[in-house]
Order: structure tokens, then C-alpha cells, then sequence
């Protein structure tokens, strides 16, 4: 588990690259991706940078791209993937893609120019060739209006349009015809009627057929209407409301033998455009498949070029020795892969001159890079999510692999709803590879599918848990046989019959497969696994069972408390930080295991001591701890004593705990006022420094944010500080009196833990008592159609309310116990992660380039 358990061990080196070497060299680096560049001209701009030229070619071939796959979406003509990962061309080859790309892109835009030209031409003639048809009723309609006066049951407002012109039938009329969007029909017809004053007599009719407009693609629909007006003032205020209202006018003759004879024309031209567009389509199609079997690969190889000359803008330029100067942060063991890429690259370039590579020493704090699979990938996003960790520090990603899907399980057991959760996640592992080669565009589902591995675990804890809490959807199993016998209970048939409910004494005498036993007294056996069934059909269940929840999620903190102090004790080993090991990790263990140890101790004893029998005689912890801290004597016979010399020991154990105060407060700033009194050390800013009476230099040999000596950096001594007994005092309070009360706090916090566990089982039964019960209650054909009904509901709000909603609580209740309780013992997370140059990431659009 090394590197897993600890990030690797990191250098800096320094890369010396012939120029004509340096772009094979650094595309074998990224198809690696082991090493992370340092930008060396932090104060250059970036268009002022010797490569920028070529980004900016990148960048018009990749908009290039951009165009033709938008096209290839707008024809619904798939991509080909054949998982096919090309190198870097060599930069000669730019000139070459380049032209490929302008010669498509120029030949995409002018099919699209002329195919718009013909959709519009058409547009037109379809919609000439409909208004010649429409409006040959409204001619009818008018040459009825010239010979006879207008019926009396007309409608009112048609009357108002028509006005005076059916009463004047020799009077001439003008007439405009044309095409207007639908919904656009009411508004057009109140405004011509307020503008012309009601002197206007408008006809419309709906378009069956939906037209395509030629430069969105989109479907809308039209209307043909036709104005029929008088004079040339009231002609030039229609055709401008026209124009205002993005109607077209189309020429429409006065007599039925022209319009016929125009329509015979429209029909053929419409015909012969078509054929054209027919064509022009076949064309554009022909293209498109084309582009679509190279463009994935187009894609990658330009943003390989684009991101390979983007790395080179980070490097120094050595014109004299005609080379360029990189530094990397890289693995340690991983070396020897990169001196063999840069080899390989140097090659490939034909130059005869071979790039070097050589390590650094420096005072930054290398990055964080902790190496991770498919399956550890999700755990270490959810405490990278909280904080990179310092470099070398300890990672808590492998422990939290079991510890965080049990917590879940501690607040979501049911075997139900454990088991749903398992089977969505295994689907999404079988099914990995092909979400794997098409990423989902939904989110939120793309959150979970990075996550499957981790809600399998949470499924399989949650199923475990479910049979301890013998909970599968809110109702118990009776795998080995109750041993709770009713036989047994004094009065039992009229305690059955006269109470809806039962309420269980765990004192009475039982029944264990078929033999009456009084297990209470020891002679008999509980159910072996698990609660026993026979409990969830008692009325006190809750009042059982939140007993032995609390205890347990009080005895789970610490043990995951006391873990983490542990993991910091590795932590101040690995860094030989003995100062803060003895002044600040004993004592915080010692006053932990005082406190809530000491209460956990308690919780054993009393499980031990006193059984079911004479459990009404046990003292209460609660009382006995605020006795504790009170410095109240426990009495017998008050029945607040567990042991003989409580007394004492609670003071002793108080008193130790009050020790430990101190000892993490002042014995730390002490011995560091003393070392920089006597021994020549300094301490500055929370840095403890020894200074080199051999050379010119000091090094930082304990740091609060970076405790490792492999990394101790190099100051120059004009930068040291007086050493501040203040600042680092008010430092060591402040973390201190943090501790001490997150001891109380954090142990609180664990109680969460019972709280979701109940919730969960109240909230699944009263789902199943409100909802599924109802159905379950009714006979015969009714009572089977309505439980297949009610079925469906009670699984829609068991997947909502019970796996969506509970499910997220509980995740996020034991995130907060890893992020705050778990891990504030010894992680520190103000590390910065190891991003390193590489094309994979860059091609899957992880990271810019």
C-alpha cells in the first residue's frame, strides 16, 4: 500500500532540451504524463512567449474542427470511434492539417451558403404556389361581395372589416397577398385595423404543412393572408405594417387565368429545385461522412500539438547554446521512464545531440501525488474534496475504504434498501465500459457512476448492518427461531387479547428451539445473530434499542478517534518531529483516554456485570459522569457506584486529564525558547530553523504545515526572524483549547450515527405501515388489485425518499465524521495536488491545456 498510504516521494529536476529535440522530447513526456511543469517566465505575457504563434494556429484548427462536428450534429451523422490514440505529428505535418481543415471548412460553408440559397427559393415558390391556391377563394368570396349585399347574420367584427366595400360593389379595389408566421395572425389583424381605421378588409387561412426555416432549421408555421384596400395611402401603410410584422408579399394577378398559368409555372420550378436539393444534400452527406470517420482523431492530434507547444511556452529559452531549459517535478521511481521518454524523443528528432536530465535541490514543498486506480479513485476524490495532503503526509484514502461505507451502514441498515443500493451499483460496474467510452451528460448520474465502487460498499455494509438490526423495509426475519416464548408469560392469553400492542420484558423465561430455557440467568441462548425478530412487534422497541445504539456510536467514535491519533503518531515518526510527539500526541491521548475512554471502559463494564435480570439496579453512566467531573462520591445506595473506590479513581482520572492541559500548553513553547536560548536555534513565524555555522545558509527543520526533514528548505540568513515567544504561544493555545473541547464535541457528533439509524427505521415504518399495510389489508380481488397499485407508490417513495433522500443524509453525515472528527487528528490537507503534463487528461478534457 505504499504509495497509497503515503504520496510519492517527489524531486525536481531540471531538463536541458536541444531546440529542434525539444517537441518530440516533450510528446513523449505527455503520452507518459509522470511530470509536472513549473512555468519559468511567470512575468512574460502571454502573447509575448516565443510559441504563441503555433498555439494560435492550434486554436483556428480547432475551431475548424468545432465547425465540422457541429455540422456532422446538426446532421445526426455519428462519430466514429475506433479507440485509436495518435502521437503528436511532428510540427512539418501542421501545414498539411491546416490545409485539410480550410479546404473542408470552405467547402462545408459553401454547400451551406448555396443549400440555405435553394431552402429559400424554395420557401418561396411553396409558399407562391399556396397563396395562388388560398387566395382564389378569397377573389370568389370578393366577386360574391361585388354582386350581393353581405347576409345579416354575419359577425360583428367581419362586417366591421368589410366595412363599406360589399355596400360599394363597382368601387376598385387594391389588394395586397402574402405569408405571416401563425402566431403572429392577431396581432397583425388588430393592428391594421387600428392603423387603417377599419378601412381595410383582411382574409387569412392556415397553411396545412409546416415549413423549415432555411437559416435556423427550425419548424414553423405560416398563414396566407390577402388585404384588400382603396386607394395608394392606405396601399403604402399596409405593405409598411407588412414589413413591420416580417410578412412576405408575394405578386398575386387578378385573374383566375394568369394565377393558373403562374402555378403551372411555381410547379415545375419547384420540381426541378427539389432534384437540385435532393443533390445538394446527397453532396453535403457524402462530406460529412467523411469528416466523421477522421475527426476524433483530427482532435486529438491537435490538441496534442496545441498542448505540447503551450508546455514549451513554460520553458527558458538558451539562445547561445541554441536549448531550452525545463524544470518538472516527478516521481523518484519513475526516473528512469522519463530519461528513457527523453531518449526515445531525442531520437525521433534525429538530433545527435542527447537531452539531459538532472535533479534539483530546492526549499518549495513538492506537490501531493498519490497513485489511484478505478476503484480507489472515488474514495481519494472524497478526501481531496476536503484538502490535498501535505507531501508524505499520511493519506487517509485506504482506510477510508472500509471505515466510510460501514459509518453509512451504522445510520442506513436495512437489507432492503442495502440491497437495491448494491444492485444499482453493480449495474454501473458491469456496465462501466461502455459509460466509460461515452461519458453521461446528466451530472448528477456521472457523479454517481465515478462513485459506483463506493456505492457497492455501501450497499454490502448496509446489507450487513440491516441483519444485525434484523431490518429488511422495516420488517424483521426469522431466520433461526425466535427465542422469546409467549407460553412462557404469566396471564399470557389475556395480555394477547386485551393490548393491540406488546411490550417485551427481556427478564421473562424463553423458548430456544423447542426447549424452554430462562436465558436471562445464563442457561439459555439469545437469538444468534442479530436482535431478535420477536422485537419488532413489541411496543418498546425504540426504548431497547436506542440504548444499545447510542453505546455502540460512542464506542465507534473513539475507536475511530483513537485510529486517527495513531496515523499521527506516523506521521511524527516519519518526520522525526519527537517534539511534537511527546509535548503534543501523548498528551492528547492520555486526556482523550480519560475522558471518553474512560466512559467507553464504563459501558463494557456495566454490559459485563449487570445482567437482564438485575438490570433495573444498574447505575445510570450519565449520572455517574456528571458525578465525575462534579467530584460527587457515588453511593450504593443512591445507585450511582459501579465499582469500590469509584470515588477516587474518578478524581484521579480528572486530575490527569487537568494535567494534560498544561503539559500540550506550555511544555512545546518552553523547550523551544530554551533551544533558541542555548543551543544556537532560532523559531520564527512557527518555524524552527538551525542555523550552519559552516556556510551561509539555515534550514527549516520543523515547520506547523510541513514536518518532513526531506524536504527542509534553504533560507538565506538576511531572511531570518527574531524568535517570538508570544506568537508561538498563542499558536499552541489556540490548538490547545481546539482539542480539548473537540474531545467533548467530537464524541457528541458520533451520536449522529444513532440518530440516522433511527430515523431510517422509524421513517421505512411508517412507509410501510401508512402505504403498503393499506393494501396489504384488504381481501379478496379488490385487496389484490389495490396492492398491485399501492405496490408501485410504495416503491417510488422507498427509491425517493428512503435511497435518494435518507441515502444522501447518511452519505453526507459520515463525510462530516471523516472530514472533521476522523481526520482532524492528524491531517492537515493544506498540500497541492501533483497535476502532471499529460495527454490522456488532456484529451478526455480533465484538465486545459
Amino acid at each position: 500500500m505504499g504509495s497509497l498510504f503515503r504520496s510519492e516521494e517527489m524531486c525536481l529536476a531540471q531538463l536541458y532540451l536541444q531546440s529542434e529535440a525539444a517537441f518530440a522530447c516533450v510528446s513523449e513526456l505527455g503520452e507518459l504524463g509522470l511530470a509536472q511543469f513549473r512555468d519559468l517566465n511567470p512575468n512574460v505575457n502571454a502573447f509575448q512567449r516565443k510559441f504563441v504563434n503555433e498555439v494560435r494556429r492550434c486554436d483556428e484548427m480547432e475551431r475548424k474542427l468545432r465547425f465540422l462536428e457541429r455540422e456532422l450534429k446538426k446532421d445526426k451523422i455519428p462519430i466514429r470511434d475506433t479507440g485509436d490514440d495518435p502521437v503528436a505529428p511532428p510540427p512539418r505535418e501542421m501545414i498539411g492539417l491546416e490545409a485539410k481543415f480550410e479546404k473542408l471548412e470552405n467547402e462545408m460553408k459553401e454547400v451551406n451558403t448555396n443549400q440555405e440559397a435553394l431552402k429559400r427559393n424554395f420557401l418561396e415558390l411553396t409558399e407562391l404556389k399556396h397563396i395562388l391556391r388560398k387566395t382564389q377563394s378569397f377573389f370568389e368570396e370578393a366577386a360574391m361581395y361585388h354582386g350581393n349585399q353581405p347576409e345579416t347574420n354575419q359577425p360583428e367584427e367581419e362586417n366591421l372589416l368589410v366595412n363599406d366595400y360589399a355596400k360599394t360593389p363597382y368601387t376598385k379595389l387594391g389588394f395586397v397577398a402574402g405569408v405571416i408566421l401563425r402566431e403572429k395572425v392577431p396581432a397583425f389583424e388588430r393592428v391594421l385595423w387600428r392603423a387603417c381605421r377599419g378601412n381595410v378588409f383582411l382574409r387569412h387561412a392556415e397553411i396545412e404543412t409546416t415549413f423549415e426555416d432555411p437559416h435556423t432549421g427550425d419548424t414553423v408555421n405560416k398563414c396566407v393572408f390577402i388585404i384588400f384596400f382603396q386607394g395608394d395611402q392606405l396601399k403604402t401603410r399596409v405593405k409598411k405594417i407588412c414589413e413591420g410584422f416580417r410578412a412576405t408579399l408575394y405578386p398575386c394577378p387578378e385573374t383566375p387565368q394568369e394565377r393558373r398559368e403562374i402555378a403551372i409555372g411555381v410547379m415545375t420550378r419547384i420540381e426541378d429545385l427539389q432534384t437540385v436539393l435532393n443533390q445538394t444534400e446527397d453532396h453535403r452527406k457524402i462530406v460529412l461522412s467523411q469528416v466523421a470517420l477522421d475527426i476524433r482523431v483530427w482532435f486529438i492530434k491537435v490538441r496534442k500539438i496545441k498542448a505540447i507547444y503551450h508546455t514549451l511556452n513554460l520553458f527558458n529559452v538558451n539562445i547561445a547554446e541554441k536549448c531550452l531549459i525545463a524544470e518538472c517535478w516527478c516521481p523518484v521511481v519513475e526516473i528512469d521512464r522519463i530519461q528513457l521518454a527523453l531518449r526515445k524523443g531525442t531520437e525521433l528528432s534525429g538530433s545527435s545531440v542527447p537531452s539531459i536530465m538532472q535533479r534539483m535541490n530546492t526549499k518549495e514543498a513538492p506537490p501531493t501525488y498519490n497513485r489511484t486506480d478505478k476503484f480507489t479513485q472515488g474514495f481519494q476524490a472524497i478526501i481531496d474534496a476536503f484538502g490535498i495532503a501535505n507531501y508524505r503526509e499520511v493519506n487517509p484514502a485506504p482506510f477510508t475504504i472500509i471505515t466510510f461505507p460501514f459509518l453509512f451502514a451504522v445510520m442506513f441498515g436495512d437489507i432492503g434498501h442495502g440491497l437495491l443500493m448494491f444492485l444499482f451499483a453493480l449495474y454501473l460496474v458491469l456496465s462501466e465500459k461502455k459509460y466509460l467510452a461515452k461519458k453521461p451528460e446528466n451530472e448528477i448520474f456521472e457523479m454517481m457512476f465515478d462513485g459506483r465502487y463506493l456505492i457497492l460498499l455501501m450497499g454490502i455494509f448496509s446489507m450487513y448492518t440491516g441483519f444485525l438490526y434484523n431490518e429488511c423495509f422495516s420488517r424483521s426475519i426469522n431466520v433461526f427461531g425466535s427465542a422469546w416464548n409467549v407460553n412462557a408469560m404469566n396471564d399470557s392469553n389475556t395480555t394477547l387479547q386485551g393490548s393491540g400492542t406488546l411490550t417485551l420484558d427481556p427478564k421473562t423465561y424463553g423458548v430456544f428451539r423447542g426447549t424452554p430455557l430462562p436465558y436471562p440467568n445464563g442457561t439459555g441462548d439469545p437469538y444468534p445473530y442479530g436482535i431478535d425478530p420477536i422485537w419488532q412487534s413489541a411496543g418498546n422497541k425504540i426504548s431497547v434499542q436506542n440504548s444499545y445504539k447510542m453505546k455502540n456510536a460512542v464506542i465507534m467514535g473513539l475507536l475511530q478517534m483513537i485510529f486517527g491519533l495513531v496515523l499521527a503518531f506516523y506521521n511524527h515518526r516519519y518526520n522525526k518531529d519527537y517534539l511534537a510527539l511527546f509535548c503534543e500526541w501523548i498528551p492528547q491521548l492520555i486526556f482523550l483516554m480519560c475522558l471518553i475512554g474512560y466512559l467507553c471502559i464504563l459501558i463494557f463494564y456495566k454490559w459485563a456485570v449487570w445482567n437482564v435480570l438485575n438490570s433495573n439496579s444498574a447505575p445510570s453512566l450519565l449520572i455517574g459522569l456528571i458525578n465525575m467531573f462534579m467530584f460527587t462520591k457515588p453511593t450504593w445506595a443512591k445507585k450511582t457506584q459501579l465499582y469500590s473506590n469509584q470515588n477516587e479513581v474518578q478524581i484521579t482520572i480528572v486530575i490527569i486529564a487537568i494535567l494534560c492541559v498544561p503539559w500540550m500548553l506550555l511544555t512545546k513553547p518552553i523547550i523551544l525558547y530554551l533551544r533558541n536560548k542555548f543551543q544556537g536555534t532560532t523559531r520564527y513565524a512557527g518555524v524552527r530553523v538551525a542555523v550552519d555555522e559552516t556556510s551561509d545558509d539555515v534550514a527549516i527543520l520543523d515547520h506547523d504545515h510541513l514536518d518532513d526533514p526531506e524536504t527542509a528548505s534553504i533560507t538565506p540568513k538576511d531572511e531570518e526572524e527574531k524568535f517570538d515567544m508570544s506568537e508561538v504561544l498563542i499558536y499552541q493555545v489556540i490548538h490547545t483549547i481546539e482539542y480539548c473541547l473537540s474531545c467533548i464535541s467530537h464524541t457528541a457528533s458520533y451520536l449522529r450515527l444513532w440518530a440516522l439509524s433511527l430515523a431510517h427505521s422509524e421513517l421505512s415504518e411508517v412507509l410501510w405501515t401508512m402505504v403498503m399495510h393499506s393494501g396489504l389489508s384488504a381481501k379478496g380481488i379488490l385487496g389484490a388489485f389495490m396492492s398491485f397499485v399501492i405496490f408501485w407508490g410504495f416503491a417510488g417513495l422507498t427509491v425517493g425518499i428512503l435511497l435518494v433522500m435518507e441515502g444522501l443524509s447518511a452519505f453526507l453525515h459520515a463525510l462530516r465524521l471523516h472530514w472533521v472528527e476522523f481526520q482532524s487528528k492528524f491531517y492537515k490537507g493544506e498540500g497541492y495536488l501533483f497535476t502532471p503534463f499529460s495527454f490522456s487528461l488532456i484529451v478526455e478534457g480533465r484538465v486545459d491545456e
